[in-house]
């Protein structure tokens, strides 16, 4: 008996974390695909972050009529560093693009930034992210959001001018060896620095948010991210990156 061939493995894996989008699944789903069908082989992982309203039931019917996508579901929410972790681990594609759920970032800028890893030799030690130019949101988030970009580039040194857009592009190993906490994907540029890589930003299209509300504060944001800015100074001042000069077979 032959047994069927085992499907190949995809090219890129497209990670969205979600808390609470029953009504932006659809539409960003079809843009994705949209945007990556025919170019290479890909897969949405949708990771949702112990949701209270519809968003299960809606991506499992989703499931049924898009091969591509994938569902984890966390049991209660985690929040959106935990939901990325999640999905990154049970990917099977190399390469990941992460994008937030809300609709807001345009899933027609991946391929710009899939480009960019591509063009390097060593595609293990770059992170590819968005740069949000002109932000579709409120005036305090725009202020706040600069505020908070201009002290973490001087006191990290991670030269990115926009590290909150949610749409970035890296491989699944370079993110594997990041060391994993909450909130860590608000620094992953600064993380991507310390273990001896670097960071490229692209511009990118950012558009209003069109259905649901937005699950974050300006405050709470705030009070948290001095905690965290302070635990990524810790870790910068210890980490070492040893230069190999010698492989062992």
């Amino acid at each position: 008996m032959t047994l069927p061939a085992e499907p190949a493995a995809p090219r890129l894996s497209v990670v969205v974390p979600v808390h609470n989008e029953e009504d932006n699944l659809e539409p960003l789903i079809g843009e994705i695909r949209a945007t990556l069908a025919g170019r290479m082989g890909f897969e949405i992982v949708y990771v949702d972050d112990g949701s209270t309203d519809a968003t299960p039931d809606r991506l499992r019917d989703l499931m049924a009529g898009v091969p591509e996508l994938r569902v984890l579901r966390h049991a209660r929410c985690c929040g959106q560093s935990a939901a990325v972790a999640s999905g990154v681990k049970t990917s099977r594609a190399p390469v990941i693009a992460t994008l937030d759920g809300d609709g807001q970032n345009d899933p027609a800028d991946i391929p710009a930034l899939l480009a960019r890893l591509d063009a390097v030799p060593d595609p293990d030690f770059l992170l590819v992210a968005g740069w949000r130019r002109k932000r579709r949101d409120s005036r305090i988030k725009k202020l706040s959001s600069r505020f908070a970009n201009g002290l973490r580039s001087r006191l990290l040194g991670d030269d990115t001018p926009d590290t909150g857009c949610g749409l970035k592009v890296f491989t699944r190993a370079a993110f594997l060896d990041l060391p994993r906490f909450d909130h860590m994907h608000r620094f992953l540029p600064a993380l991507m620095i310390r273990r001896g890589g670097r960071v490229e930003s692209v511009p990118v299209n950012h558009r209003p948010r069109g259905r649901g509300r937005s699950k974050y504060g300006t405050l709470d944001r705030a009070l948290v991210g001095i905690a965290d800015l302070l635990g990524v100074m810790w870790l910068q001042r210890r980490g070492r990156v040893p230069r190999v000069e010698e492989r062992v077979r």
